[in-house]
């Protein structure tokens, strides 16, 4: 089991062992409404060990870069550094590199933490000796249609068997959602490769493990997430992630198995029966059957969601199907990273 070099072995009792220092880095980036709050609640933490912030800002189009520099002045534990590109992969490493603990932990400006999850996610570092632990992207929405992508995040017929999506038992994982690094692993892989705008955590997480490191899904890091707002929104969103993986796979051979191959091997089906249809009808089967499944599916996953988000459900399993598909597909080989 890894130890901390300043932090010692886990003593009998959480009330009187010390805990090691953490550093948070949050990317930001037109978050004025928000950022307040979100800092409120990173500092507000039932952790008992010293926490520093380190905001990475991007060139926001509100008061963004004001409203952070009013919150490190009022404390000194924040601390704000430049990301010119606005990008998420740049903003992540200026943080890191402007942090100084050997605990890091990724938080998303909207991402709502239980208040022991950096006590938890430092006792399964601990634990397990893993490079990096984190937990469930609990989707929750408002609206019916956020209450509907809520449901299909969370569920087998939207995003597959992903425990950081659909829960599950605590153990070793490909990727969890955000989480808790030792800054040596960070180290050893060079941080996050900022040629990936999208799958930028998948892809590190992949090269931890490749270089010997463990993973570790911790479902009690459950973070509260706000699905997109609309339609246009939640398929531009899975547009790139489609579009994006499919870099990640041409970038690390054998990457991909058939959960990830599900969507655009449906459009293909899809678009190649409704090609057959003007000859061959039973060429409607292949999309009827799709959408049958789709009904049937939202049936089962919607029980007990309101009879406005229900009715939502099954075009919203249909958009992050498609459109995660159709970028997979249409991911122009130019994105590859050179070299």
């Amino acid at each position: 089991m890894k130890q901390f070099p300043d932090s010692p072995a886990p003593a009998s009792s959480s009330e009187t062992r010390v805990w090691p220092p953490i550093s948070i880095v949050i990317p930001v980036l037109n978050e004025e409404r928000h950022l307040r709050e979100a800092v409120r609640q990173v500092l507000s933490q039932r952790y008992e060990g010293p926490i520093e912030v380190v905001l990475a800002i991007g060139p926001s189009r509100d008061r963004t870069q004001e409203v952070a520099d009013e919150i490190a002045a009022d404390d000194p534990r924040v601390i704000v550094v430049p990301n010119p590109t606005g990008r998420t992969p740049n903003a992540l490493n200026a943080a890191i590199a402007a942090s100084s603990n050997k605990i890091i932990a990724r938080v998303d400006g909207h991402a709502m933490l239980p208040d022991d999850y950096l006590r938890v996610a430092v006792e399964t570092l601990e634990e397990t000796g893993a490079d990096n632990v984190g937990g469930i992207m609990a989707a929750e929405g408002v609206t019916p249609f956020e209450q509907a992508v809520a449901r299909a995040m969370t569920s087998k017929i939207g995003v597959g068997g992903a425990r950081f999506h659909t829960g599950g038992t605590a153990g070793p994982a490909d990727t969890v959602y955000l989480g808790v690094f030792r800054r040596e692993a960070l180290e050893r892989v060079g941080g996050y490769d900022e040629h990936f705008q999208r799958a930028q955590d998948w892809e590190m997480n992949h090269r931890i493990r490749e270089t010997g490191g463990l993973v570790w899904f911790q479902p009690r890091m459950r973070v509260s997430y706000r699905p997109r707002p609309n339609l246009k929104a939640l398929a531009k969103q899975y547009f790139h992630y489609g579009r994006w993986r499919r870099v990640v796979a041409r970038t690390h051979e054998g990457t991909i198995n058939l959960r990830y191959l599900a969507p655009p091997l449906a459009v293909l089906a899809i678009l190649a029966g409704l090609v057959l249809s003007p000859f061959l009808w039973p060429g409607l089967l292949i999309p009827g059957g799709y959408l049958a499944a789709i009904l049937a599916g939202s049936v089962v996953t919607g029980s007990g969601l309101p009879t406005q988000a229900l009715i939502r459900l099954p075009l919203v399993y249909v958009t992050m199907h498609m459109s995660w598909g159709w970028g997979f597909l249409t991911s122009p080989r130019r994105l590859g990273k050179p070299g």
